[in-house]
This record gives structure tokens, C-alpha cells and sequence, in this order.
């Protein structure tokens, strides 16, 4: 075109053009050995994490969280006696063991320990009519289905999942609660099962094998069960 005069780059002048847009900065060249690192240390960490981190036992056994009122199972269940059905009255005929309304307090500490202190967030709740905000310890995940009269009224005892409640100032999480943990019980109940009316006795202590009394009570109930899937992720 007239006017225009057209000089290409040399080979020379190309090469260092290119090599000035292709470069990186000086900085990152400080993070390669980290990238190495992560990407050589990153699937064993992931493997650890979900090995140990997320397994039922590490997250779950232990729990012992607070609770607005510090009420001790140790006192209640154990020097005083009160069965665990006073304050847990759908145990044995619904799917949930109902958290005790603040009416069951009531019914003792409107005329003891009116004044403590530890007991504000009752006495509030009981004027108010808005509920305590416990914390539940034992909660299994959504898509798991668990039914508590289904297990007692066949003879599993609260002792089977709970452990030693009567024992614990806080109640803590003794078992791990896991599929593994359920399924090993379906397969081989009678080891945890006891007669009905001793369900609530935590302290009871068997005249023979245990396995030897959960086999008879099997046999004489009928119970065998069930190790599919839709029994428990309906």
C-alpha cells in the first residue's frame, strides 16, 4: 500500500517476543514446590480424612454436649430411681423417645430446689410456655429410619444404645451408631435382648449367658430381624 512500508519481525526479534509472553513470574517459580508437595500429599491426606476423620466412631462417640440445664442422669436414674419412661413416656409405643416438656420438671421442682440457679432456664420456660432448647446427643442422620418401640417392646434394652445412662452426670455417646454398628445386632440380636420388663432396669445383671436368654426370648417371640436395606433408608 502506498505510503506503507512492511518489515517483519526478524526470527531474532520473534523468539524473544515470544519468550517475554509466554513467561511466568518470577513468583511463581517459589510456588512449584508447594504445588508439588500438594499434589503428591494431598491423596494420602483426603484418605486419612475420610479413613479417620469422617468414620462414625471418631465423630460421634464421646459427644457430650452442653446443655442449658446440667440435669444428671446419675441423679435422677440412679440414686433416686425415677424409670426412664417418667420422662421418655413414647418410648415403647412411638418411633421417637419423646424429649420430657417442661410439666415434667415441674412436677417435682415446683416444690424442690425452687430457687436454684441452675434451674432458671426451667422455671423461664415454664412461665413462658416456650420450650428448653436441649440438645440432642443421639441423632442419627436424616435418611435413617429408627424406631424405638419396635426395639424395647422386644426386649432390647436402652443399656444396648445407650450405655450406663443411670451413671452419667452429662450423657455422652457410648456407641457409634453406624450401619456396621446396627447391621452386627440384626445379624445377632440375642446377645442384647432381655425380658420386657426389664428394659429400664440398667443395672440388671443376667442369671445365665446372655446369648442363651436372647436365643429362648427369640424363639418365643418370634424375632428374626430384618438386614435389608429399606428396613432402615425408606
Amino acid at each position: 500500500m502506498p505510503g506503507w512500508v512492511f518489515q517483519p519481525f526478524t526470527s531474532d526479534e520473534r523468539t524473544v517476543s515470544e519468550k517475554e509472553r509466554l513467561q511466568f513470574p518470577e513468583w511463581v517459580d517459589k510456588l512449584r514446590p508447594l504445588i508439588l508437595g500438594g499434589l503428591l500429599l494431598g491423596p494420602i491426606y483426603l484418605t486419612g480424612l475420610v479413613t479417620f476423620g469422617a468414620s462414625p466412631k471418631t465423630i460421634n462417640v464421646g459427644y457430650a454436649p452442653k446443655q442449658p440445664v446440667p440435669y444428671s442422669h446419675e441423679l435422677h436414674a440412679g440414686q433416686l430411681g425415677l424409670d426412664c419412661r417418667y420422662c421418655h413416656t413414647t418410648v415403647e409405643k412411638a418411633g421417637v423417645a419423646a424429649v420430657p416438656p417442661t410439666q415434667t420438671c415441674m412436677n417435682c421442682h415446683a416444690t424442690i430446689k425452687t430457687t436454684s440457679k441452675a434451674l432458671e432456664p426451667i422455671r423461664k420456660s415454664y412461665a413462658t410456655g416456650m420450650p428448653v432448647k436441649w440438645t440432642k446427643v443421639h441423632d442419627l442422620p436424616d435418611y435413617v429410619y429408627f424406631n424405638h418401640s419396635a426395639h424395647v417392646s422386644r426386649g432390647v434394652s436402652c443399656v444396648s444404645c445407650h450405655g450406663r445412662i443411670d451413671q452419667m452426670k452429662t450423657v455422652t455417646q457410648v456407641e457409634p451408631l453406624s450401619m456396621g454398628w446396627c447391621l452386627k445386632c440384626h445379624r445377632n440380636p440375642a446377645p442384647n435382648l432381655r425380658d420386657v420388663d426389664k428394659i429400664t432396669d440398667l443395672g440388671w445383671e443376667p442369671s445365665e449367658d446372655p446369648s442363651v436368654i436372647g436365643a429362648r426370648i427369640m424363639e418365643k417371640n418370634n424375632i428374626h430381624p430384618s438386614t435389608d436395606c429399606s428396613t432402615c433408608h425408606r
